[in-house]
């Protein structure tokens, strides 16, 4: 009986060849073979990369992923530091959200980050654009913009204990011009804040650093065309500048919420571990190192680092989930 292809083209089709029982599963089986041999060479490249990546897993395994698996796992006991743990279930994180003081705390924090990030955000970009303008001494002017970012946080607070003083501190005899003699601008709970929030600023050369990456990575021919088109450095700024930069201005969003939730070293040299005037500096962190090393509650702390790294992480995500339409990875979506 002839095919219908053979009906239509006049001619008699060809026969199919005929597989013998054995080799019908020999192409498969090479093609296994090759996979294989890929796969060796492949885990032989694995093995080389691991090898130079080991330092990195080790330290976030030591230092990263068993310090949060065990803060956990205290979390759930009564633990002083020296008796053995007892086993207490949620209890401290009953205890935490009953907590007042970890509700003013939190509302400190918040306070403060909510002041740090965006104004640190501002002053990173201005600093950035400043370094990225073509003058001679240039190289010395980043140098002198990202020096105080180098000082380590206890100096700064130390520096800026003696710029706050009431009796001849800095502020306070700019203060004195105006009339208003030795404020002390630490007795107050709202500017106290307020100091804390701009010693920060001197941190902001390391984002400016990452800043001034972005914008060396902008093509000028843009800036070229817009002026072309008649538009003034405002335009500019808003219009190619902001939106090239929002990948850096992510990840530094990003950073700082996690650098301004964890805010301890500033209010603990200011205050002197105490949190005042009022509690108005008491800080999450400094609540928490209180009951670790004050208080003898290891296992309350330690239910307070998870609630911490718990509202972090959900931050984090929820301001990159956010900003997915905002941020431009590359020139043409900008």
């Amino acid at each position: 009986m002839t095919s219908p292809a053979a009906t239509a083209t006049g001619r008699a089709a060809p026969p199919r060849e005929r597989t013998a029982p054995g080799t019908a599963s020999s192409a498969p089986r090479s093609r296994r073979r090759a996979r294989q041999r890929m796969s060796s060479a492949e885990r032989r490249r694995l093995r080389t990369g691991l090898l130079f990546v080991s330092p990195w897993i080790v330290g976030v395994l030591a230092f990263v992923i068993y310090p949060l698996v065990y803060s956990f796992v205290i979390s759930l006991t009564r633990y002083s530091g020296m008796q053995t743990p007892t086993f207490v279930g949620f209890q401290n994180y009953v205890a935490a959200f009953t907590d007042p003081l970890v509700r003013t705390s939190t509302g400190n924090t918040l306070f403060y980050a909510g002041l740090a990030v965006p104004v640190g955000l501002v002053v990173a970009v201005v600093l950035a654009l400043c370094m990225n303008r073509n003058v001679r001494e240039v190289a010395v002017y980043r140098a002198a913009l990202y020096v105080p970012s180098l000082v380590p946080a206890f100096a700064l607070a130390f520096i800026f204990a003696v710029f706050v003083n009431p009796q001849f501190g800095l502020v306070s005899r700019l203060l004195a011009l105006t009339g208003r003699q030795n404020v002390d601008l630490l007795q107050d709970p709202t500017t106290a804040k307020i100091v804390i929030v701009t010693m920060a600023q001197l941190g902001a050369g390391n984002a400016a650093l990452i800043f001034l990456a972005g914008l060396r990575n902008i093509p000028t021919t843009l800036y070229e065309a817009a002026r072309v088109d008649g538009a003034g450095r405002w335009k500019q700024l808003t219009s190619i500048t902001l939106p090239l930069l929002s990948p850096a201005i992510l990840f530094n969003l990003i950073t700082g919420i996690s650098g301004a939730l964890q805010v301890f070293t500033e209010a603990y040299v200011l205050t002197n571990g105490k949190g005042d005037p009022d509690n108005g500096t008491l800080f999450y962190m400094l609540y928490l190192y209180k009951n670790a090393f004050s208080y003898a509650s290891l296992g309350y702390a330690c239910a307070l680092a998870v609630l911490l790294f718990v509202a972090g992480m959900i931050l984090s995500l929820l301001v990159y989930v956010l900003s997915r339409r905002l941020v431009h990875y590359d020139v043409a979506a900008g």
